[in-house]
């Protein structure tokens, strides 16, 4: 799984705030991890020039193999705690979707075993 990180200009993007992403990350979607193939993190500052509630954005868009991509935004007071708020929503979003993928195989696939056709005497 790639991680490719993005940082406006009211952001300082350095290493250790793309070391924390990075670990962040890794951690929350280490199981689902072959699912996906590339997260792209883009953080903000929304209201720059003022200290105000929720100003800080986390958008986090995870690119997955045969799917389009999975996008999720969370606002917060601070980048760390909007990083951990996106991440939550994003791993929530992408188990979803890898467990109605799983549910609809395993239907489809019971409803074939499950046909018995009778011999016509």
């Amino acid at each position: 799984m790639q991680i490719q990180i993005n940082t406006d200009h009211n952001i300082d993007g350095h290493e250790a705030l793309a070391a924390h992403v990075t670990n962040v990350l890794q951690h929350a979607l280490q199981r689902l991890s072959p699912h996906i193939t590339r997260v792209e993190v883009h953080l903000g500052d929304e209201n720059s020039d003022k200290n105000s509630h929720h100003d800080k954005r986390c958008m986090l868009e995870a690119r997955m193999e045969g799917r389009p991509p999975v996008a999720v935004t969370h606002h917060a007071d601070n980048v760390h705690q909007a990083i951990a708020g996106a991440t939550e929503k994003l791993t929530r979003k992408i188990d979803d979707l890898v467990s109605r993928q799983h549910d609809q195989k395993t239907r489809s696939g019971a409803g074939l075993a499950a046909v018995v056709v009778p011999d016509a005497e």
